[in-house]
């Protein structure tokens, strides 16, 4: 399970951000909001994420982090070896001068022997950025905690001349100079180790396949196309659709996937109506819904991450708790997936525990902070936290006037 994200010097947030979402030991076990980081672990984190904030304060930020870093590990060897990274950072002269961080710490399999317990892992990378050079790697590593001492243990380290070291839990042996042949600035050492076939390097990109995310997709005419596409490509996605539909009350009975003139297209049964109806006469709630829905049930079957940008925009508010109950029940969460959502609807409050809360906001400088409700002094779980927000106790709520 992923616990903590450390961000700077990357879209809105300038100086380091963390986001920690370890539970006080004390926090309520009921509800199956929390999970153990790993079998047997104490420290626990939720399963639901949620960030709230004014327009533009950064929340789209904070899952754009997760997702690149996913990207990164996962497609990075396929891109141009001069062609630009996806993403930006402050806007800023002098922050255009400093290099991005990024680094996430989860829970994993023991590299010393995979029936073990799981341990505690951090990925990090440090992004730099120049006329000359365009983007390169200041520096990369993946180390993990070992149970048995509690020292972190080097699994491998970059730096910014490409130089690998990795440890012998790693496994680099004869992959270490194809690599010194293939590893470009701008691609990640997993990615490049995983067209090798490395046995480790290939696990880890496997895990980072299990992240779903919409925010670094282009909103525009392809996403309806791109959509279509999946659902005629996973049969099985449909069959899983078809049996949440009507509890969703999209007032629609089912849908099937027909070959048109020109490729699939997507007919919707629905009450009252004598015929099919396409994709195109469907509303946009319904539609986005549809776009969704994939991230979400993966993740669920996985036991991976949704990143999930204004999802209450898809879903109906008295709906999306519903949704969030799929992450907290284990017979449809055996594998303690995570949800990471941006929302507008502070009324979602009413339906969070304070762990599962988190908020973003500008100062005048336009740089975002992240902070938790658990993080806000004398947070009493009875507390109506949605009325206490929009009242602005907790901060982070559009000005207005």
């Amino acid at each position: 399970m992923l616990h903590r994200l450390e961000i700077e010097n990357f879209y809105a947030v300038r100086d380091a951000q963390v986001l920690d979402l370890r539970a006080a030991s004390n926090a309520p076990t009921d509800h199956g909001r929390l999970a153990a980081l790993w079998p047997k672990s104490t420290e626990r984190a939720p399963k639901v994420v949620a960030l709230f904030g004014a327009n533009a304060s950064g929340k789209s930020t904070i899952l754009r982090a997760l997702s690149f870093i996913a990207w990164f590990v996962r497609d990075s060897f396929s891109i141009a070896p001069n062609a630009p990274l996806p993403f930006e950072r402050f806007n800023s002269v002098e922050s255009g001068r400093r290099p991005t961080r990024l680094s996430i710490t989860l829970a994993g399999v023991n590299p010393t022997d995979w029936l073990l317990d799981s341990v505690r892992y951090r990925y990090e990378v440090t992004i730099g950025r120049s006329q000359d050079r365009g983007d390169y790697i200041i520096a990369e590593a993946l180390h993990y905690w070992a149970h048995d001492t509690g020292r972190k243990v080097r699994l491998f380290e970059r730096n910014e001349a490409g130089e690998v070291k990795a440890g012998p839990d790693f496994g680099l042996g004869g992959f270490g100079q194809a690599l010194g042949k293939v590893l470009r600035p701008n691609a990640s050492v997993i990615s490049t180790l995983a067209q090798l076939k490395h046995g480790f390097a290939t696990t880890v990109w496997q895990s980072a396949r299990n992240v779903f995310s919409n925010i670094l997709i282009e909103r525009g005419s392809t996403v309806e196309h791109e959509m279509v596409q999946f659902y005629a490509q996973n049969p099985a996605m449909v069959d899983n659709l078809n049996r949440e539909i009507e509890r969703v009350d999209l007032g629609i009975q089912g849908m099937r996937v027909e070959q048109g003139a020109n490729g699939p297209v997507l007919l919707f049964t629905h009450d009252g109506h004598d015929g099919p109806v396409p994709l195109a006469l469907e509303s946009h709630g319904t539609k986005q819904f549809l776009w969704v829905y994939p991230f979400i049930a993966r993740a669920l079957e996985t036991g991976g991450i949704a990143l999930l940008d204004e999802l209450d925009a898809a879903i109906h508010p008295l709906l999306l708790p519903e949704i969030l109950r799929w992450f907290y029940d284990p017979t449809r969460n055996p594998h303690d997936a995570q949800l990471w959502m941006t929302c507008h609807n502070a009324s979602l409050l009413e339906d969070l525990s304070k762990e599962e809360a988190f908020f973003t906001s500008k100062d005048a400088s336009g740089r975002t902070e992240v902070y938790g409700l658990a993080d806000v002094q004398a947070v009493r779980r009875d507390d109506n936290y949605y009325r206490k927000y929009l009242s602005g106790t907790y901060g982070a709520v559009p000005r207005v006037g």
